[in-house]
């Protein structure tokens, strides 16, 4: 007896219907033989699924079973085949087939006492299995909050293998898991932290305000203890809130890396990651034997946040070149390439030297010119260029720390933001994909960054004088014109070109 049921594979951050066939018949000489491409998770499952049968007590053909997970080539990963494969067996056992099997896909992992327990990727699962019309998906309790947000598809939650055997041979009746979309997202769109928070540097809000306004990166300079961490960390409070959609690319993509629990099933907020200066290229591109998603998509739709830049291994820094201006990367391997999304916004901060008080008026630098300089070039030109703010960050003096006022809030910001934003999204209407001034290409540039009489020569002196490159002088007229968007100008002036300039002290200062 043959029974197949529908399930899914993981390639990248997307999901591939599999078949999973199961032969019994009767032998002297039991085994299991799973094929398909199976990996060690797969193959070990035959234990796992005739444990699981036994105590839920399922017949089982005593005899040869033959698996095989369709298509054959594609390569199967991980426990999520425990369920269905278990199911099939099951139905082959007790000679009983499955109704309506066509409508329904299985997912989930079995313990050997028969539970089910959660697996990665369940959100795109769930995609692929309304994409192919199947409208009924079985999955682990645990996972159901997280594909109960896509539409179109009836979410059962299972908790046993003799639970999902009575519901499919009708002995049960299940409901299905039912979220109100509105209101979970509208409960978890919270933040813990908030700009109010922030004593002084009112600069550097005024900075972070406009890269966020023009998703432009930014890099802040300063001495420890002067908040530049406290400050990044409150980055996500002031981007506008994610829509559905980028919510449910982002949870995909935290979904197949195995960072969604029961607390944290479906993501609402802006990722803010934030790696150790000791993190591979691997651990920040992805990659590995089965390519995972590295820290760059990690933070997808959210913020990148890297702290001591300088101490990150140069070769690291080089490898992010290519994701941060084409928004994804593709990682290569022998058996094929994956692209994973990567759009995000950078955020850097530095200490001025290895010592960190360089240019501090109140503590003495102990660095020599040349330690200076060898700590300043582990960031090169190339990659500095492609961050468009760079903002000296000083220490605040006691009256503003002790200060019992509160500084401006999150929300106030935010709507300052969403102002520019829609600016934004007007003028790039016609522009699928295109939604920041951070992004425009050397053409729409040259249309909507246009400059006055006087504002070009003051653009003119700073390229001149100051030797910006080529990509430095673009950048200075996004950030420009997001600068005139935060004001709702229609044109750019000579005080956004000023403040433009402003914001690339280090190309002033480097020497790279």
């Amino acid at each position: 007896m043959i029974t197949r049921i529908y399930s899914a594979a993981l390639q990248g951050v997307e999901a591939r219907e599999v078949e999973v066939e199961v032969n019994a018949r009767h032998s002297d000489k039991p085994r299991t033989i799973i094929v398909g491409l199976p990996d060690a998770a797969v193959r070990e499952s035959a234990e796992r699924v005739h444990s699981a049968l036994t105590s839920s007590a399922l017949r089982k053909e005593n005899g040869v079973h033959v698996i095989n997970i369709a298509p054959a080539d594609l390569k199967k990963e991980g426990p999520s085949f425990d369920l269905p494969i278990a199911l099939a067996m099951a139905a082959c056992g007790e000679r009983t087939p499955l109704p309506d099997l066509n409508r329904h896909a299985v997912v989930g992992e079995l313990a050997l006492d028969g539970t089910v327990r959660p697996v990665k990727g369940v959100l795109s699962i769930a995609l692929e299995a309304k994409r192919r019309g199947r409208n009924r998906l079985l999955l682990p309790s645990a996972n159901a909050p997280e594909a109960a947000v896509i539409d179109g598809i009836e979410i059962y939650p299972i908790d046993t293998l003799y639970q999902a055997w009575h519901f499919l041979t009708g002995k049960e009746l299940l409901a299905p898991y039912h979220l109100d979309r509105r209101a979970y997202f509208a409960a978890q769109r919270s933040y813990d932290v908030d700009f109010e928070d922030v004593k002084g540097q009112h600069q550097v809000k005024r900075a972070l305000e406009v890269s966020v306004a023009g998703g432009h990166n930014i890099l802040m300079v300063g001495p420890p203890g002067t908040g530049k961490s406290m400050l990044a960390k409150r980055l996500p409070t002031i981007i506008p809130n994610m829509s559905e959609d980028e919510a449910i690319e982002t949870t995909q993509i935290h979904s197949i890396a195995g960072f969604l629990d029961n607390k944290r099933a479906f993501l609402t907020t802006r990722p803010f990651r934030a790696p150790h200066h000791t993190i591979s290229d691997a651990g920040l591109l992805g990659g590995g034997s089965n390519p995972g998603p590295g820290e760059v998509s990690l933070a997808h739709n959210g913020v990148l946040f890297l702290d001591e830049l300088p101490e990150f291994r140069r070769q690291t820094l080089e490898v992010m070149r290519q994701p941060l201006e084409d928004g994804h990367v593709t990682i290569s391997r022998a058996a094929g390439s994956l692209t994973f999304p990567s759009n995000f916004m950078l955020i850097a901060a530095m200490n001025p030297c290895p010592c960190g008080y360089f240019g501090d008026p109140k503590r003495l630098c102990r660095c020599n010119p040349r330690k200076i300089e060898n700590y300043r070039q582990r960031i090169s030109g190339p990659l500095l260029d492609r961050i468009d703010l760079h903002v000296e960050v000083p220490l605040v003096d006691y009256r503003a720390l002790s200060s019992t006022a509160k500084g401006e809030s999150s929300a106030t910001i935010r709507q300052r933001v969403l102002a520019a934003r829609q600016i934004q999204i007007e003028r790039f209407r016609d522009f699928p994909g295109l939604a920041t001034n951070s992004s425009m290409p050397s053409k729409l540039v040259r249309e909507h960054c246009q400059l006055d009489r006087e504002s070009s020569a003051f653009l003119e002196q700073a390229m001149e004088h100051l030797n910006f490159s080529a990509r430095a002088h673009d950048r200075i007229l996004k950030v420009a014109r997001t600068l005139a968007d935060l004001e709702a100008e229609q044109h750019i002036r000579s005080p956004h070109i000023l403040e433009a300039i402003q914001y690339r002290s280090l190309d002033r200062t480097l020497h790279l």
